[in-house]
């Protein structure tokens, strides 16, 4: 609304300015190009990401098929909640371990030492099961982004 009364206003002095242009002088014409360039670093930056997340197959599991990982707890398995450490407080699955997602990406580049005296357990290898859930599932998605960025395939 705003764009149409401002247009409005100013159109009588555009339109003999336009009409005195037309009787003085050669008529102007605009051409826009398309780069089509397809060594643009930028576009292959783009592209390069986008192959990052299509190929992401991060696989959501059911209640029936996460319940034997908490009973049975394995070293293979690392059962992660990215919630908040005030959300855990509410509750969390027993046999799970808390990285905050606001800290996952950090806390993955760090030693394994590091890692084990800010957490109390063992960093996850890359070649580990790592299943991340939070209350909703938002997060945990971004968690396995994260992780997969980061190196880990399971």
């Amino acid at each position: 609304m705003f764009r149409v009364a401002l247009l409005r206003a100013s159109a009588l002095p555009a339109l003999r300015q336009a009409a005195a242009l037309r009787a003085t002088g050669p008529a102007m014409r605009f051409v826009r190009l398309e780069s089509t360039d397809a060594k643009d670093p930028r576009r292959q930056l783009l592209e390069a990401r986008d192959d990052l997340q299509r190929d992401w197959d991060a696989k959501e599991l059911s209640y029936e098929e996460l319940k034997p990982k908490t009973l049975q707890p394995s070293p293979a398995t690392y059962l992660i909640d990215v919630r908040e450490p005030d959300e855990v407080l509410q509750g969390s699955i027993p046999s799970s371990v808390n990285i905050p997602l606001t800290v996952l990406a950090d806390s993955l580049h760090v030693s394994r030492a590091k890692f084990k005296e800010q957490f109390g357990f063992e960093k996850p290898k890359h070649d580990q099961e790592v299943v991340f859930y939070c209350r909703s599932g938002k997060r945990s998605t971004t968690a396995c982004d994260v992780a997969k960025r980061n190196g880990y395939k399971k």
